[in-house]
């Protein structure tokens, strides 16, 4: 039984593998879901038992990506103090957030959605929405242990992911000339969870 499952989510990621680097390439419109088949080297139909529809797998295929950053892996059981933990978290929402497959989704959903409203949708659950909310758990268990005053978890925690994008998602987004380096990245996310433990402090 075990083995049954595991082939079977074995073949799971495949199509997902599969769906998201042809969503990224050639967009959502121009994907079929025999071409997910065959890229993922199974038949449709073990496509379709996995996943009822097209925008079923492109939702799912978001949600594999950012889980892929660990961002729901950072909690308080260990001894680190906030601002350690928030850059840890930073460093992956940047990372995520600047990835080729998250400019290209971006941008799907940007020009594809007079055609398909539904994109922008599935895109903002299972993307912003739910990493939003993973971070105002966290942002609730600092105030749980008073390691942090927050009244409003959910609000604090839009603050800091907006506050994060900052320069560097500009840059990329844009495709700039100019890039920041690691260096730059990280003094300017240590100074800006300073001034957000600075003013959550208890």
């Amino acid at each position: 039984m075990a083995n049954i499952r595991s082939k079977s989510e074995s073949k799971r990621k495949q199509i997902l593998d599969a769906a998201t680097m042809l969503f990224t390439e050639d967009g959502y419109s121009s994907t079929s879901m025999a071409e997910i088949a065959q890229h993922a080297g199974v038949s449709k139909q073990t496509v379709y038992s996995h996943f009822g529809n097209k925008d079923e797998l492109f939702a799912a295929s978001i949600k594999q990506k950012c889980d892929s950053y660990h961002m729901t892996e950072i909690g308080l059981d260990t001894a680190d103090e906030p601002a350690e933990i928030l850059f840890v978290l930073a460093k992956r929402f940047l990372a995520m957030l600047t990835s080729k497959e998250a400019l290209a989704i971006h941008k799907i959903c940007a020009y594809e959605s007079k055609s398909y409203p539904q994109l922008s949708e599935l895109f903002y659950q299972e993307g912003p929405e739910r990493i939003v909310n993973d971070v105002a758990i966290l942002m609730a268990d600092f105030d749980t242990k008073q390691q942090l005053a927050i009244p409003a978890a959910k609000f604090a925690a839009l603050q800091f992911l907006n506050m994060v994008k900052g320069e560097c998602w500009m840059r990329v987004e844009f495709n700039t000339k100019k890039q920041l380096s690691e260096a730059e990245i990280n003094r300017y996310l240590k100074s800006s969870i300073a001034m957000f433990t600075k003013g959550y402090s208890l």
